[in-house]
């Protein structure tokens, strides 16, 4: 049976996808049809809270007549399309992306990757040593550093940026994916106060006029951590765990709860590992927020751990 979607209220559009006919409502992305096909296709640029920008390319897919593969969480599906996800063209196109990504930068907190690695039998080595295992990574946890952004073109041998109680920002991990800069941006805060600097090898992310983070429009909101698929941006809770080898997710409970700072009703999901919350994040799907907070439900919950314990003498 062809997947469909509620078409009350709009055109439908009927297309294939690998051989399976599918009816979809019109401004269906390509995406959204494969998903509602049970079809995995990989994502790393792409957010369910952000506009897509088509910079990772991991979601090619091949559409007959196309003469290039084509975004798959941008690309509209229209009537007659055929599409094919896993053909030789699109899992070759995906392994040399996934090849390029894994050779330059540190990937290894994000597990997706892994898995999209394995899948797609990558072999990032055949470019040079791993990002991961670099030597330039044994000396990027010196201590707090406090340059101004983008003073070092090298991606990978940037050290972490330790500026703030915050978050850190490690950019040996940054794929450039834009998810930080949408978020920041007209998606979520409109601050704006990031943005992709630099051009070819020199891309990266920086502040306006490569200034430190504390002298920039940053308002804190975490929003930008929130959508990093890679660590790249990352709770100094938990960095500070990580870098103590006492981070333990497999052991981390997750509870949702309704932030208590103001009356909009946004969701927290609030990490607790020891009896400690560690981090809180937000569901993508939730109706108000759709993912996103401001400094207070993301970064003001260190009140419920300074509680008086009542089992223990005042």
């Amino acid at each position: 049976m062809p997947a469909t979607f509620s078409t009350s209220a709009k055109r439908v559009v009927e297309l294939t996808i690998d051989g399976q006919p599918v009816r979809v409502p019109e401004g269906t992305t390509l995406l959204d049809a494969c998903r509602a096909q049970q079809i995995s296709t990989p994502t790393l640029c792409y957010g369910e809270n952000l506009t897509p920008v088509n910079v990772c390319r991991v979601c090619v897919v091949e559409v007959e007549g196309s003469r290039t593969l084509v975004p798959a969480c941008s690309r509209k599906a229209e009537n007659g399309m055929v599409v094919q996800t896993d053909s030789a063209r699109v899992r070759l196109s995906r392994r040399l992306v996934l090849e390029l990504l894994a050779s330059s930068v540190d990937l290894s907190l994000a597990p997706s990757v892994k898995d999209y690695l394995r899948r797609y039998d990558a072999q990032p080595e055949r470019f040079g040593p791993s990002a991961a295992t670099n030597e330039t990574r044994d000396h990027r946890h010196a201590g707090h550093h406090q340059e101004p952004d983008g003073l070092t073109a090298a991606t990978v041998t940037q050290p972490v940026k330790l500026d703030n109680d915050l978050y850190i920002r490690d950019y040996s991990r940054c794929i450039l994916c834009y998810k930080c800069v949408e978020a920041c941006g007209t998606d979520a805060q409109n601050t704006f106060a990031i943005a992709v600097a630099g051009r070819g090898f020199d891309a990266r992310i920086s502040t306006e006029f490569a200034v430190p983070l504390p002298d920039s429009a940053c308002v804190y909101c975490g929003n930008c951590i929130g959508v990093c698929p890679t660590g790249a941006l990352m709770f100094q809770s938990e960095y500070d765990l990580r870098q103590a080898g006492a981070w333990e997710e497999k052991q981390q409970t997750q509870t949702d709860t309704i932030c208590p700072y103001c009356g909009v009703g946004c969701t927290l999901t609030l990490h607790v590992q020891d009896n400690q919350i560690v981090k809180v994040t937000s569901p993508a799907d939730h109706e108000v927020g759709h993912g996103h907070l401001c400094i207070k439900g993301r970064f003001g919950w260190q009140f419920v751990q300074n509680r008086p314990d009542p089992t223990k003498p005042s």
